[in-house]
């Protein structure tokens, strides 16, 4: 399982001219699945970022989670994060995990995200989607498992 996280000031998912999420200050995800990746997978990586301390406390240190800051999540889906590009000029897209399975576990960690206390908004997962975000820092993270 590979998530980009970029902190934003705002981000949106539109589909075919119709505005579908979008969210205030907090986090965009952009989350993909791998052919290993499974229930605990998820369970580790929403634990993590709903814990991760990526806000601006009061003296400008980055010391606060998500919903310290009463902030939201648009996660989307992406499997394009699992692009392998060694050979040739097309990318390879073997490595990630078959739409069913992944969609299973793409509704699993936004579920675990709302349990832990996240507002979580959300694009269609397999859409054709136009993401904006204003990313705020920048500040992006990587996690992967």
């Amino acid at each position: 399982m590979k998530v980009v996280l970029q902190r934003v000031q705002r981000a949106s998912v539109t589909i075919a001219q119709k505005r579908v999420a979008q969210i205030k200050n907090g986090s965009l995800l952009l989350v993909g699945f791998g052919q290993n990746d499974d229930e605990q997978t998820v369970d580790y990586l929403a634990r993590k970022i709903s814990k991760s301390r990526i806000f601006s406390d009061q003296d400008g240190k980055i010391n606060l989670a998500i919903n310290d800051v009463q902030g939201q999540i648009l996660s989307v889906s992406q499997f394009t994060l699992y692009a392998d590009t060694a050979k040739g000029n097309r990318p390879s897209f073997v490595d990630a995990l078959n739409p069913q399975q992944a969609q299973e576990l793409y509704e699993l960690f936004n579920e675990k995200l709302r349990a832990s206390g996240c507002d979580v908004q959300t694009g269609v997962f397999g859409a054709d989607m136009q993401v904006e975000l204003v990313n705020d820092g920048p500040l992006t993270i990587i996690y992967e498992r």
